[in-house]
């Protein structure tokens, strides 16, 4: 993914249909709602978000199933899933966004750095994607940002 998401589009595309966003971010830590209410008029679309950073939180905050956590762990396409629906449900949001993964330096829950889950739960049901980025924190960190938007509109068909 790159950072060719217009976000502007995005935003604009969410308030003509009159949809809203939340977002449930792990390692991403806030960006991703960071970068969404960049765009002048976000408060017409944005729910807010949740970092869960903390493997139970995202039990506790986001409704992810506490047997799925500790089976598969917190870097896991279907835990991506589950905090997308959690926040969409939770935050009362058309589109819940969710990123989870390794950002480095070294490798985390059993996964090498760089590889990371987003996901998107909307009503039409929930898509996610797999990335394995190579690069510092700062890399894996803006490129989840980028993909999880990216994935967002290639949901609402932008761009």
């Amino acid at each position: 993914m790159t950072s060719s998401v217009d976000v502007p589009a995005l935003v604009d595309a969410l308030r003509q249909t009159g949809a809203t966003v939340a977002a449930a971010e792990s390692l991403t830590g806030g960006a991703v709602c960071a970068r969404l209410v960049d765009v002048p008029g976000a408060s017409d679309v944005v729910r807010g978000g949740v970092v869960a950073y903390a493997t139970e939180l995202k039990a506790t905050l986001l409704g992810v199933d506490e047997l799925l956590l500790a089976t598969r762990g917190p870097v896991d396409s279907a835990v991506a899933e589950a905090m997308a629906a959690g926040v969409r449900e939770r935050l009362d949001a058309v589109y819940g966004l969710a990123t989870t993964g390794v950002a480095g330096p070294g490798p985390s829950d059993g996964q090498p750095a760089g590889t990371v889950y987003v996901a998107v739960a909307g009503p039409q049901g929930s898509r996610w994607e797999r990335l394995a980025v190579e690069g510092d924190r700062a890399v894996v960190r803006s490129t989840t940002v980028d993909a999880v938007l990216a994935l967002l509109a290639d949901v609402l068909g932008v761009g």
